[in-house]
């Protein structure tokens, strides 16, 4: 059985994605990919950025009370990012030159759009 939490927090990391998304395809990428998964786990966004393939993990707080949303990336989710974009290329036909790990952090405000905050290259 699924919590009224669990849901309401899944939601929120669903509209984070979206916005994340959104912003990106914004500044120019390509969309390859979305919420892949595999048995390692979950990549959320798979983009193309000119010759580089970008691998965006999307953070979504609905407040900043504990911290920037990035800071929920630590050592051992950037190994497992890192493992599971080895994976997505090895199963995919992309061939990129360069490949990046960005972090999105989505912060939504009672008005207005969200707060979106893009490191690029973030580890």
């Amino acid at each position: 059985m699924v919590s009224a939490m669990t849901r309401a927090k899944d939601a929120v990391g669903a509209y984070g994605e979206r916005v994340a998304v959104r912003y990106l395809i914004d500044q120019g990428m390509v969309l390859l990919d979305r919420n892949w998964r595999c048995r390692a786990g979950e990549l959320d966004a798979v983009l193309r950025d000119g010759d580089t393939v970008v691998f965006a993990e999307v953070k979504t707080r609905r407040s900043g009370r504990f911290g920037p949303p990035a800071e929920a990336v630590v050592p051992a989710k950037v190994r497992r990012l890192r493992r599971l974009a080895a994976l997505w290329l090895a199963q995919s036909r992309v061939r990129p030159r360069e490949v990046r790990f960005d972090v999105v952090s989505v912060l939504p405000r009672s008005s207005g759009p969200a707060t979106v905050e893009h490191l690029r290259g973030a580890f």
